[in-house]
């Protein structure tokens, strides 16, 4: 069966997902709240690691027109080369940072982002789908 991002009911990628955003919160329950990005940033790198997963981080994307680089990027995390993570911290999510994933979507032809929120009293996430 070939991986789609949406088609009907059906959700892009699922089993990935689910795997992913499980590495996430085995993350956020053992060391909890109240921490900064790049301290959840290397705790879930060492999770996508241990998981298996082929996990670039900070991988460099580039927005180009008439040949020209007109603007550059920097992912979070993506994962098996179909699936961008980006972290945040708050308790919200900005029009600007589901603009962000998007835009890294659009920019690298990927179908799913995952927007990833450690707040107070939790995680919270958001999938970003690529419709092309």
């Amino acid at each position: 069966m070939q991986d789609k991002a949406f088609s009907g009911d059906k959700v892009i990628y699922p089993e990935l997902s689910y795997e992913i955003m499980g590495c996430i919160f085995d993350v956020y329950n053992e060391v909890g709240h109240g921490f900064s990005e790049k301290h959840y940033y290397g705790a879930i790198e060492k999770a996508f690691v241990a998981k298996g997963f082929l996990c670039k981080k900070q991988v460099y994307a580039k927005l180009v027109y008439d040949n020209n680089i007109v603007g550059k990027f920097f992912l979070d995390f993506l994962i098996n080369d179909k699936i961008v993570v980006e972290l945040k911290i708050g308790e919200y999510y900005g029009r600007k940072n589901i603009d962000q994933v998007y835009q890294y979507l659009r920019v690298n032809d990927l179908r799913l982002g995952i927007l990833v929120n450690f707040t107070r009293s939790g995680v919270r996430y958001k999938r970003i789908v690529n419709i092309v």
